[in-house]
């Protein structure tokens, strides 16, 4: 297995000439799904489970840290055992038989989405938590199609805002629409995710940390995409997947293999438990 050296911050005490028990004394791993561990297909190889498990044998805790809810998460329940999940992009917390939301204010929900019905050709969708719904039908993503997204807002409350960026021009107008209390990030050079300020990863990854009265500093984080940033700097040793965007491997402590190859489960099996 190549695992590819980087750079490493003033702010971290790594040296790249001993391994990493030297340094880190691992309680928790922290995994994005897709891009990151999911293969392409969406699927978790059998080695990955398999070493998953050694994990967990191990003493080691499991927390999944992801764009995607809650419903399309929990398939992977059943695969890994995870100690905790951070959904939504720290929208929604889950620990054991606890769920902590951070929404986004209603009135600001209600705000955004009359001004985006101002251009019906942008494809919105809001994120409950438990449904998603659009206005207009969206390729891989299974939603409810509905012309009251205000309504469905005010009901339910929301989560997250998505919004499909067609053109530069769009995000520009999008985020002149912003209210103070909102932020976002743009997924897959595409997509722009609109939430509560206080609903990010790491935010979220702190939050069940504390609970489990583990360290960030003994805290692995797997990730490949802009929100993973964070969470790859804030932790005691942050990895970048191979298919990873640059502004991800270029401030990763170590870049293994793409998430097709299995590189979450090589990097644990080799550089993890070989030391324990």
């Amino acid at each position: 297995m190549e695992i590819k050296d980087k750079n490493i911050d003033s702010g971290k005490a790594f040296d790249l000439g001993r391994t990493l028990v030297d340094y880190v004394n691992v309680k928790t791993i922290v995994v994005d799904l897709d891009r990151t561990l999911l293969h392409t297909d969406k699927t978790i190889s059998a080695y990955t489970i398999k070493v998953f498990n050694e994990c967990k044998k191990c003493g080691i805790k499991i927390i999944v840290a992801t764009a995607r809810p809650f419903r399309t998460t929990k398939q992977y329940c059943d695969l890994i055992d995870f100690d905790a999940m951070v959904v939504s992009n720290g929208a929604r917390i889950i620990y054991q038989n606890q769920q902590t939301d951070y929404g986004i204010y209603k009135r600001s929900a209600k705000r955004l989405l009359n001004t985006l019905k101002q251009y019906p050709n942008l494809r919105v969708t809001i994120e409950t938590g438990d449904c998603a719904y659009s206005n207009l039908p969206i390729d891989d993503y299974e939603t409810i199609i509905s012309d009251d997204l205000v309504g469905i807002s005010n009901a339910e409350g929301v989560i997250k805002i998505l919004v499909h960026l067609d053109n530069e021009k769009t995000l520009t107008l999008v985020k002149n629409e912003l209210t103070d209390d909102l932020y976002y990030t743009i997924a897959h050079g595409y997509l722009m995710q609109i939430m509560n300020t206080s609903a990010t990863k790491w935010n979220g990854i702190k939050a069940v940390l504390d609970i489990c009265n583990c360290s960030p500093n003994e805290t692995v984080y797997f990730g490949d995409d802009q929100d993973d940033i964070k969470p790859i700097k804030m932790c005691g040793l942050g990895i970048a997947v191979a298919n990873g965007i640059d502004d991800v491997k270029v401030i990763a402590d170590y870049v293994t293999e793409s998430n097709d190859a299995d590189g979450v489960a090589k990097f644990i099996e080799h550089r993890i438990l070989k030391n324990l």
